[in-house]
């Protein structure tokens, strides 16, 4: 047990490191993009006014205005890449994607029960920048992104998963760089109007920590387990979505 610990630690220290590195240059950035338009770091509870924050009305609303044909047309993207992976047999691949995306539906069911309870969610879309929201903080056009960013990403890393790079298993060190990335691009997102942070204490740091790392792991670490172990973690991950989604809705709280 004593040896499994100290492993632990001897594995862990590197990228627990990266990270903290990673935090310190994005608060670094936040403190020189002081009062910058362009580029928003932090939350802000005065967007809670903002006549482009969304209500529970305008979720699944298809008479508002904004509902186009892209909508067909992303949908047919998505579906077009799943099964060239599937024809390619890209098992791995499908699972990395299906993985992040069930994640991702957990997390914006979280989001949008916040926001039932506090008044304001987490993250928001505005029903202005999308032909369609699923729930409070996602689109369709930022859903189908997801649908395929665990695919998208997995390309990238080494067949090797036991390889590491500068001392960190190269699954870890991809989940953390395109956390990375995620989260500072989502500081542009929340500069723009369709993309809303209400909390001053939530930002790009927790994003990048709570929320895209966890995305990640899930896309590149669960393709590498056995294949009752991706079972388990698909039926678990997208049961339980599909349970929540289909009592919260009915009920009026998401």
């Amino acid at each position: 047990m004593k040896a499994k610990l100290l492993n632990f630690f001897k594995e862990a220290w590197r990228p627990t490191l990266l990270i903290g590195a990673i935090c310190l240059v994005i608060y670094l950035l936040s403190l020189l993009a002081s009062g910058s338009t362009y580029f928003i770091f932090w939350g802000d509870a005065a967007n809670q006014a903002e006549s482009n924050f969304p209500t529970l009305a305008d979720v699944r609303d298809t008479q508002g205005g904004n509902f186009n044909w892209t909508f067909i047309f992303i949908f047919a993207v998505v579906i077009y890449v799943y099964v060239s992976e599937l024809k390619k047999k890209n098992y791995r691949g499908i699972v990395a994607g299906l993985s992040l995306y069930g994640v991702h539906w957990l997390y914006e069911i979280a989001n949008a029960i916040i926001g039932k309870a506090a008044g304001a969610a987490l993250w928001n879309v505005s029903p202005e920048s999308t032909s369609f929201i699923l729930l409070i903080g996602v689109s369709w056009e930022l859903s189908m992104m997801f649908s395929l960013a665990g695919i998208i990403m997995s390309k990238l890393l080494p067949d090797d998963p036991h390889k590491k790079i500068l001392g960190i298993n190269n699954r870890w060190l991809f989940a953390i760089g395109n956390a990375a990335f995620f989260a500072i691009f989502e500081i542009f997102l929340a500069g723009t109007s369709a993309f809303i942070w209400v909390y001053p204490w939530w930002g790009a740091i927790p994003v990048f920590i709570t929320t895209y790392i966890p995305f990640f792991l899930a896309a590149f670490l669960v393709p590498d387990a056995k294949v009752k172990t991706q079972r388990i973690f698909l039926l678990a991950t997208w049961g339980l979505a599909i349970i929540l989604l289909a009592v919260l809705i009915p009920a009026g709280i998401i």
